[in-house]
Order: structure tokens, then C-alpha cells, then sequence
């Protein structure tokens, strides 16, 4: 039996308003979830890796927090985006807090595709797009920089680029210092083209 409306619950560490271009169409709010499969090296959010802080919310309450803006969304066809951590593991609160919004809001989920694939495969009718962070498509660099295998992220990266039209995937490609070369990322962009990706982003990591 699937879980009532009101019983699911997700920890959550950061609410940002108002963000333009920088997380899918038009105005968006970005919510982080705690949680994450993966030890970056360089990790920009590491109070992702506990529960530590951060305030539990039901998608009800993320809901009423966030309609504020109902207004913005719906004009520039913009929405929430769900980042972290790995938003893919709150895969019931997504899928009620679609039922809250309904289907004019876009929902769009920041990435790493390391969650079941059984959990992508469900989520992929509720999203509307994906940023999927992919770190190198070298699986000696992604496990020395993860600390996880890439298996499992290319098998669902494939599957969503089977499953959805190119525009609704854009795949970010960082530049990582002492972690991956110009040609690295290169040979990455080359891979993800062959698979089927259009939207391909590069990005260097600042590290503080």
C-alpha cells in the first residue's frame, strides 16, 4: 500500500527563490534535499552527506512555502528544482508534491543518477527535465572522484535518453583540478554526444 498524503517526509537544507536560467526555464526555485550516495571530492554541498541540519518537510508544507511564487512559475514556465544531494532518493515526496502542484509547475531534478534504476524509471513521467551531473565519463576518474562505481549512472543515463525528448536532459561536464584534464573532458563531451545528448554544459569547479 502506497503511502497517505502527509505521512511522507524529507529532510531539506536550502530553499532559493527566484533563480534565473541557472536551473531550467524561467524562474525557479531550488530546493536541496539531505542525502546523497556519493563522496565528491571537491563537494560544494557536504551538508548534504547528514541530517545534521537542515528542517523536515511534508510536501504539503514545501508546497505552501513555495506557491508564493505560483505566479512567476506559471508566466515564464519555470518551476522547482529539486538538487542536493541526490533529490532522486525523496522519490515519494516528488511524486506527492507533484500531486500538489499539479502539472503546470516544471519539476525538474539535479542529478547524479546514482539511485535505482527502478526509482528513475517511475520518477521520469513526474519530472519534466533532468541536470544530470555525470563528473567524467572515465570510470577510473568518476570512482577515484565519487567514491562509487559509474555503472550504474550510465545505465540510466541511457535509459532517460531513450525515454525523453533530447531537450529535457542537459548534462553538466565539470572541469575537476587534479582529478580530470581538458582531454578528459573532451573525451566525456565526445561520449555523451554518440550517446545521444544535446545539451552538454561545461563547468570548472572553484575550489576554495
Amino acid at each position: 500500500m502506497g503511502l497517505m498524503m502527509g505521512e511522507t517526509k524529507a529532510r531539506i537544507f536550502g530553499i532559493g527563490r527566484h533563480r534565473l536560467t541557472t536551473d531550467g526555464e524561467g524562474v525557479t526555485t531550488l530546493v536541496t534535499f539531505n542525502g546523497c550516495p556519493l563522496r565528491c571530492k571537491y563537494c560544494l554541498n557536504k551538508t548534504s552527506w547528514t541530517m545534521d541540519k537542515g528542517r523536515d518537510y511534508t510536501p504539503e508544507a514545501l508546497y505552501e512555502e513555495v506557491k508564493i511564487d505560483q505566479l512567476y512559475f506559471l508566466a515564464t514556465h519555470g518551476g522547482i528544482t529539486f538538487g542536493g544531494g541526490e533529490p532522486l532518493l525523496q522519490k515519494d515526496f516528488i511524486k506527492e508534491f507533484r500531486a500538489l502542484c499539479g502539472p503546470q509547475w516544471s519539476l525538474v531534478a539535479e542529478t547524479s543518477l546514482q539511485v535505482p534504476s527502478e526509482t528513475v524509471q517511475e520518477l521520469n513521467d513526474v519530472l519534466d527535465g533532468y541536470i544530470v551531473d555525470i563528473k567524467d565519463m572515465n570510470p577510473e576518474i568518476y570512482l577515484a572522484y565519487t567514491g562509487k562505481e559509474i555503472g550504474l549512472m550510465l545505465k540510466n543515463l541511457e535509459w532517460i535518453l531513450q525515454h525523453n525528448e533530447p531537450e529535457r536532459i542537459k548534462v553538466r561536464v565539470p572541469h575537476i583540478p587534479e582529478y580530470n584534464s581538458e582531454e578528459d573532458v573532451a573525451k566525456s563531451v565526445e561520449k555523451l554526444r554518440t550517446m545521444g545528448v544535446v545539451d552538454v554544459e561545461e563547468f570548472n569547479y572553484v575550489i576554495r
